[in-house]
C-alpha cells in the first residue's frame, strides 16, 4: 500500500500519526481512502474536486502533476504539502 505522510497540521485528524499506509491508485483515492480513515481530511486538502490552492503533493519524490489522477503504485510514497506563508517582503 502507498505510504503517505502526514503534514504536522492534519495530524489531529490523523490521530497524530506522521505516516500511515492506505490504498489507493491515484492521489485522488489515497485521499478518499484517508477520508474513510479519518474523516476531515479530504475537506483540508480538497474543493471542487480538485486539490485546494496552496496544496501540493509528491509521488515519490517528484511533484504530482496530474493532481487527484496521478498515478501511485503500492510502492509509493506520498508527501502532502502545505503552503507556507508569513514573513516579510525585504526592500
Amino acid at each position: 500500500m502507498p505510504t503517505v505522510w502526514i503534514p504536522s497540521l492534519l495530524r489531529n485528524l490523523a490521530g497524530g500519526r506522521d505516516k500511515v499506509d492506505v490504498s489507493g491508485s491515484n492521489v485522488g483515492d489515497v485521499i478518499d481512502a484517508l477520508d474513510r480513515a479519518y474523516p476531515g481530511i479530504k475537506d483540508r486538502l480538497c474543493l471542487a474536486g480538485q486539490l485546494r490552492p496552496g496544496i501540493a503533493v509528491a509521488v515519490d519524490n517528484q511533484f504530482a502533476r496530474l493532481g487527484l489522477g496521478q498515478p501511485v503504485s503500492e510502492a509509493s510514497e506520498i508527501q502532502i504539502l502545505p503552503a507556507i506563508s508569513g514573513g516579510s517582503i525585504v526592500k
